[in-house]
C-alpha cells in the first residue's frame, strides 16, 4: 500500500510541475508582450502620443493581452493534440511492424539495449522476452528508437487553459499602474518595478518546476524581459522621437 500511495503522490507532483511549466511559459510571454507596449509608448516622444499616452497604453495593452492569450492558449492546445495524434499513429505503425516481422524488430531492440549498456547476452535475453509482449515492446521502441514519450497523461484542454490564464494574469501586471494613475514618468517606473517583480516570481516558479539553480532561473527570466523591454523602448523612441 505504501508504494501505491507513493506512486499517487509522485503522479500528482508530476502533474503540478507540468502545469507550472505552462504557467511559466504563458506568464513570461504575457509579461514581455504587454510590457513591450508600455515601454514602446514610454519611449515615444511625439506630442500626439503623449496626449493619449494612458488611454493608448490601456487600449492597445488590453487588446493585445486578450488576443495573444487566446492565440497562446489555442496554440498550446493544438500542439499537444498534434503530439497525441502523432504518438498514437506512430505506435500503431510500430505494432504492425512487430506483427509483420518480429525477428527484425527483436534485433532492433537488441541493438538498442546493447547501445544503452547491456552486455550482449543479457540484451539478447531481454529482447527475446520482450518480443513476446508486443505492447511493452512497442512502448520501449517508441521511447528509445523514436524518442517519443507517451503524452496520454497530458491534457491538451488543461494545458491550453493554464497557458491562457497565466498569460492574462501575469500579462496584466505591467498595466496595473495605468489603471490607477495618470500616465507620467512615475507611472512608467512603477510599471517597470511591477514587471520586474512578476518576472522574478516567474523565475522562482521555473526554479520550483525544474530544480535548476535559483540564480540561473531568475536571472535568465529577468534578462529576457529586459532585452525585450529595451528593444521596445528603443523602437518607440526612434518612431515617436
Amino acid at each position: 500500500m505504501d508504494w501505491q500511495r507513493h506512486r499517487r503522490e509522485a503522479h500528482r507532483l508530476s502533474q503540478t510541475q507540468e502545469y507550472l511549466k505552462q504557467i511559466v511559459y504563458g506568464g513570461n510571454d504575457g509579461i514581455v508582450t504587454t510590457f513591450a507596449i508600455v515601454a514602446g509608448f514610454a519611449g515615444a516622444q511625439a506630442e500626439g502620443v503623449a496626449q493619449i499616452g494612458g488611454v493608448a497604453v490601456l487600449v492597445f495593452g488590453l487588446a493585445n493581452l486578450l488576443a495573444d492569450a487566446i492565440s497562446m492558449g489555442l496554440g498550446e492546445f493544438l500542439s499537444l493534440r498534434s503530439q497525441h495524434d502523432l504518438y498514437r499513429a506512430r505506435r500503431v505503425s510500430e505494432l504492425r511492424e512487430i506483427a509483420a516481422d518480429p525477428e527484425h524488430e527483436r534485433m532492433e531492440l537488441f541493438e538498442i539495449l546493447r547501445q544503452r549498456g547491456l552486455p550482449a547476452g543479457e540484451a539478447d535475453t531481454a529482447a527475446t522476452i520482450l518480443s513476446r509482449h508486443p505492447e511493452i515492446m512497442a512502448d520501449l521502441m517508441m521511447t528509445y528508437e523514436f524518442g517519443m514519450q507517451d503524452p496520454d497523461e497530458d491534457s491538451p484542454v488543461l494545458s491550453g487553459l493554464f497557458t491562457f490564464g497565466s498569460f492574462i494574469v501575469f500579462g496584466a501586471i505591467p498595466l496595473v499602474p495605468y489603471f490607477i494613475l495618470e500616465a507620467t514618468q512615475t507611472t512608467f517606473l512603477l510599471s517597470v518595478a511591477a514587471t520586474a517583480m512578476a518576472l522574478i516570481a516567474l523565475g522562482l516558479l521555473r526554479w520550483n518546476a525544474t530544480g535548476e539553480r535559483m540564480g540561473r532561473c531568475v536571472g535568465e527570466t529577468l534578462l529576457v524581459g529586459t532585452i525585450c523591454a529595451v528593444a521596445a523602448f528603443g523602437v518607440g523612441w526612434l518612431v515617436g522621437g
